[in-house]
């Protein structure tokens, strides 16, 4: 995933100018690098202080010929080197595809005919590495670069300017334990036979989604490798023989490439067709991505001196327009670097730079942020000021953050905070729902094709968002019995079923006595609807949700609404019948602090900004209550991971809950910032830290301290993880903002 610059990285390598970092380490970094003249490269750099090593220098030139013997067809095509500069370079071919560890976390598992071709296509790189006695010495899932044309080798030794922070020493040898050859892992020589044995691992890891030898430490593993059987549970039992040859110990006993490839595969077809169709879309998504990526650098460090940068503009390629085809319109970056703005209004055209929230560019804020850009709030003009209030909840979607600005949604690359999309413009009513891969746009209500206002109605239609262009689909379905969508109330995708709220009657922005509602579950594989359930009435007053929050789990969708008294009550329905197995009224909770997605397991709904309770998802009895332990005690929005329910304690600070009896785990130590903490901001769980909002600075809890560590400066009151991206988005304060994961 691309990064930003950072403040101190060259402005150029030859002909060659860095726009992001693809990867970095204690030997060098890679960047994604463009000439002049547009054409993009992958940039390997050696650091400058190993390169005054003259054997570092003589092995990074011998490693750049290895790059040229593989050639183009089989690694990545080099374009351009110079290995005596004071930082040696070398530029290849930017490959369009992931690296094989990538598309397995993916896809899963390849399926047999993938690891077949797969395999027998390295046996034809590896093959003419060893007819110029070349061996690649570290070949591994991550050095496999998966394209729709078959697989590249890449980095040869190389690897470990690329920051693989798993390499080891073992002697004279340098690979990575979890695939190394026996005699590798003892220091002898790495012959090409150990590349075989290798080249074996990596389709064994192919096949199943682990190595040979398993995980854990360097010095078990390299045991492992020299003295234990190799794992081949769940390699398809056709690849086992020949697999299993592959990793024999002695090394006189392994096949050569041209035997395993004619035991992998005859060379039919294409080596597209042999790939699963969510690899092929991934792909496909990276060939547009990298058109989209501008220069980002990030400023220096307080008290150190910055370097200047400099501006590329951006420009609008034949291929960039190409790309975002299909009605999808791109963004428009503002004048400060680092800062964008999205808007609009509906009714088609050009996009238009739209200004902030307060009619200019907000100035670029002093965050901690690895990259902020400001959005606009959703905004309509026939929206009440009560409706126009309703935060927008930004979605993880692949490696996206997509959510409302303005009047449209807007897709988000994590890594970098670059706009690749903003959506069509499809109708006034209109709203989306997502899971972690596709999102669902839901159109319904007044037809405004002849003014402004009228009485006609249109039927509820679905509709999907291409994750990579936004762009539109013609609606798959539609219900002519259900016209009405109210704001916010497309709920969730689960399962492969949508659950929304709609109505029919007259048509308004208000609720009126004489419109029925239903909370509806469609198949959206099919557009069959599976039931319709009604709802009780509303009143006539200005519109206000169904639902404020809704999730899945167990069999049964479970919902916080508001009912007509202004009371919020968690209710549970059988997500085959609709029909309701629970109410409960939540009482002490106000309706606008719910607004946020559900927090369950397979056992509670847990309910905060109040007391801090469990509701058994069974009967909506009360499993545990903060309040019976610390009455009076006033707690925020919860989270949950691996069994602890984290929430902040209104004076206190973090407390940590055991999420089945409700026992307090461990308290924040040193509280004092804690009088700021924001109630209403649900704290976020890292491997490390648990992060929760305290005035303006987000305070980074550590998991095993129990005490703050350290924070960020932010605007965001919403918080979530992306845990690709190893970042947490922030929004709030018209900024969206990512800062590191820790």
């Amino acid at each position: 995933m691309p990064s930003p610059l950072t403040h101190d990285d060259p402005q150029a390598f030859g002909p060659y100018r860095p726009i992001a970092r693809l990867g970095s380490g204690g030997m060098g970094t890679v960047y994604l690098a463009r000439t002049a003249g547009g054409r993009t490269v992958a940039l390997k750099t050696m650091h400058a202080g190993i390169a005054s090593d003259p054997a570092s220098r003589t092995r990074f030139r011998l490693e750049t010929d290895a790059a040229r013997v593989v050639g183009e067809r089989f690694g990545a095509g080099v374009v351009d080197a110079d290995p005596r500069a004071e930082t040696p370079w070398l530029a290849t071919e930017y490959v369009i595809g992931p690296p094989l560890d990538e598309a397995v976390q993916l896809c899963g598992p390849l399926p047999e005919a993938s690891v077949r071709a797969l395999g027998a296509a390295l046996c034809g790189a590896l093959g003419q590495l060893h007819g110029s006695d070349v061996v690649h010495r570290d070949l591994k899932p991550s050095n496999i670069m998966v394209t729709a044309y078959g697989p590249k080798v890449i980095d040869f030794g190389i690897a470990r300017a690329a920051g693989d922070e798993h390499l080891t020493r073992v002697g004279a040898a340098v690979g990575t334990p979890a695939f190394m050859s026996p005699e590798q892992a003892s220091g002898q020589d790495h012959t090409s036979a150990g590349d075989v044995f290798a080249l074996a691992g990596v389709l064994v890891f192919a096949a199943t989604g682990h190595p040979p030898f398993g995980h854990g430490q360097a010095a078990d593993l390299l045991y492992r490798v020299q003295y234990a059987e190799p794992d081949l549970s769940g390699v398809p039992a056709g690849l086992v023989p020949a697999l299993g040859q592959c990793l024999d110990k002695n090394p006189f006993r392994r096949p050569t490439t041209g035997w395993l490839a004619s035991h992998l595969h005859d060379g039919s077809g294409e080596f597209a067709d042999h790939l699963p169709d969510g690899l092929l879309a991934d792909i496909g998504r990276r060939a547009t991505e990298v058109w989209h990526i501008t220069p980002q650098r990030l400023p220096a460090p307080a008290g150190e001196p910055g370097t200047a940068s400099t501006a590329v503009p951006t420009r609008w390629s034949r291929r960039r327009l190409l790309s975002t085809g299909g009605g999808a319109a791109v963004a428009v970056a503002a004048a400060t670097a680092g800062t964008l703005t999205w808007g609009g209004w509906p009714g088609g055209g050009e996009p238009q730079p739209t200004p902030g929230p307060s009619n200019s560019l907000l100035p670029e804020k002093q965050l901690d942020s690895l990259w902020q850009i400001q959005v606009t709030d959703p905004d309509n003009p026939y929206f009440t000021d009560d409706m126009a209030s309703l935060p927008s909840q930004p979605r993880v979607v692949g490696d996206l953050v997509v959510l409302m600005a303005g009047m449209n949604l807007n897709g988000v690359v994590a890594g970098t905070g670059k706009i690749v999309w903003k959506s069509d413009d499809v109708e006034w009513t209109w709203q989306t729902t997502a899971d972690a891969k596709s999102i669902l746009l839901v159109t319904s209500g007044d037809d405004h094709s002849s003014g402004l206002h009228t009485s006609k109605a249109k039927p509820l239609a679905l509709s999907w968002i291409d994750p990579v262009t936004g762009a539109a689909s013609d609606p798959f379905v539609q219900f002519t019995d259900l016209d009405y969508l109210p704001l916010d109330q497309a709920l969730c995708i689960a399962d492969g079923v949508l659950y929304v709220v709609a109505g029919r009657g007259e048509y308004s922005l208000s609720f009126l006595a004489s419109q029925s509602w239903y909370v509806a579950a469609v198949d959206v594989s099919t557009g069959r609807r599976l039931w319709t359930a009604p709802l009780s009435p509303r009143r006539q007053d200005p519109p206000r949700l169904y639902v404020l929050a809704a999730g899945v789990v167990g069999g049964r969708l479970v919902t916080m609404q508001e009912a007509t008294d202004g009371s919020v009550h968690a209710v549970a329905r059988d997500t085959r019948t609709g029909t309701v197995l629970w109410d409960r009224e939540l009482d002490g909770v106000d309706p606008d602090s719910v607004r946020r997605p559900v927090v369950t397991d397979a056992q509670h709904l847990y309910v905060g900004a109040g007391r801090l309770r469990a509701l058994r998802l069974g009967d909506g009895g009360v499993a545990w209550d903060s309040g019976s332990e610390r009455p009076g005690r006033t707690h925020g929005l919860p989270a949950l991971s691996n069994g602890t329910v984290y929430a902040v304690e209104q004076g206190l600070g973090l407390v940590a809950f055991d999420a089945a009896s409700g026992r307090v785990k461990w308290r924040e130590r040193g509280g004092g910032k804690a009088t700021k903490a924001d109630l209403g901001a649900a704290p976020v769980v890292g491997s490390a830290y648990v992060y929760s909002k305290r005035g303006t600075r987000l305070w980074a809890t550590g998991l095993s301290s129990h005490a703050p560590a350290h924070s960020y400066r932010t605007t965001g009151d919403q918080f979530l993880i992306h845990e690709k991206a190893g970042e947490i988005i922030a929004l709030g304060g018209h900024f969206l903002a990512a800062f590191p994961l820790r």
